[in-house]
């Protein structure tokens, strides 16, 4: 029996080329969603690292044009899945923006409230999968832990746990359940101690320190010309956070820090977000401490159903709100540009009214996407194993990104 190979199967002698091109994701665990990137690798040395983005795609914002302005609130929520809160709070802000509607003082201050809880959460899961991806396992059950009591309170007012949906243009969808605040203070009694066993387990354990420190630096002005947002740019030592360089919704009324670190790498962006939490929490404090009894919707019948005392002396508004959500409300013409500081960055959202009940046009800047942006540039000359930190470093979430 003959031994010949087929000359397709010859071996030929030749130098083997030290460059491989891999792919790593999109069923990754550690790419913290549908994420692909091609990696050229020169052993375990990543020499480029190129996204492969839109495997999550569900045309969200085509979907707005076809929505009247208020039922557009639950397309936004399945964004960024993790800050829902903030999806929502950016889109109505826009609206509002378009209509010139004033809020009251205490749907402001629950929507600070509500929005800086919603930011601990989402963080929390950043720093569950964050320090899961890297081995540390007991980290993500702590973390889960604290989040569900967060996830207890936004439902107790809203009724949704992931998708709340709980702001409105013109206000909020209801005022907070009895016992509420009772509960929010409980929660911000215990998480300090939490916040300190999550410090315990991972900023001081050399493990976790020799796996992040020195690794996906980038600097201030590459931070900057890449356009990163959040605590990715905070990261490499630019004091820039929304809430503090254009207030909204009373933020300047509220004493907060705005936290940087100088090194640019996956440490520092670790220890701003950790430092971001404690802030959130002191937030949340003052929020809770200036909520006043009030009205927690404008007074405009056109937009949001009035309250009851409103209902009492206006039926007529009654009348006319149950018309406009059968036919929804015109906004007038006009186009409007407005960010807040979600818990990943600057989220945007770009509106265009032709004056009729539907948007001619929602484009949301999402922070994840801008962010991700930078990974080629943080990943090259690092190696394999670090690829894995340095997108949890990101904190992406591929809902929108993809959008």
């Amino acid at each position: 029996m003959s031994t010949t190979l087929p000359p397709q199967f010859e071996v030929v002698d030749r130098p083997l080329d030290t460059q491989m091109t891999i792919s790593m994701g999109p069923q990754h665990p550690s790419t913290h969603g549908v994420l692909r990137l091609e990696l050229v690798l020169d052993g375990e040395m990543v020499i480029k690292a190129t996204p492969d983005i839109g495997y999550l795609h569900t045309g969200m914002e085509k979907l707005f044009e076809y929505k009247k302005y208020q039922q557009g609130i639950v397309i936004t929520d399945r964004m960024d899945y993790l800050n829902p809160l903030g999806n929502n709070l950016a889109y109505v802000m826009a609206a509002e923006k378009l209509l010139g509607l004033e809020i009251p003082e205490r749907a402001q201050t629950i929507r600070v409230l509500t929005c800086e809880l919603q930011r601990i959460a989402s963080h929390l899961v950043w720093l569950g999968t964050h320090a899961l991806d890297i081995g540390a396992m007991t980290v993500f059950f702590y973390c889960f832990r604290e989040r569900e009591k967060i996830l207890n309170l936004i439902e107790a007012a809203s009724g949704g746990r992931l998708t709340p949906s709980y702001f409105r243009i013109g206000g909020l969808m209801m005022d907070l359940p009895a016992g509420f605040e009772r509960r929010v203070q409980q929660f911000l009694n215990d998480f300090p101690k939490a916040h300190e066993e999550f410090n315990t387990l991972l900023t001081g354990n050399k493990i976790f320190q020799r796996r992040t420190q020195g690794v996906g630096r980038i600097s201030a002005e590459d931070a900057i010309n890449w356009g990163l947002s959040g605590p990715c740019l905070r990261g490499s030592g630019v004091a820039l956070d929304l809430r503090r360089a254009t207030p909204y919704s009373g933020y300047e009324n509220y004493d907060f820090e705005v936290c940087t670190e100088t090194d640019g790498d996956v440490w520092a962006r670790f220890l701003v977000r950790m430092r971001e939490m404690k802030e959130s929490h002191k937030i949340s404090a003052q929020a809770l401490a200036r909520l006043k009894p009030g009205p927690v919707k404008a007074d405009a019948p056109k937009v949001v159903l009035p309250d009851r005392e409103a209902m009492k002396k206006h039926m007529d508004a009654l009348i006319h709100h149950f018309l406009i959500v059968a036919e929804g409300f015109d906004v007038p013409a006009g186009e409007v540009y407005h960010a807040i500081e979600a818990s990943k960055g600057e989220l945007g959202v770009y509106m265009k009214s032709n004056g009729g009940p539907k948007p001619d046009r929602v484009h949301f800047r999402g922070p994840s996407f801008v962010n991700l942006s930078a990974l080629p540039l943080m990943s090259e000359g690092e190696m394999v194993a670090d690829i894995v930190a340095i997108i949890g470093s990101l904190d992406i979430v591929l809902g929108e990104i993809d959008r």
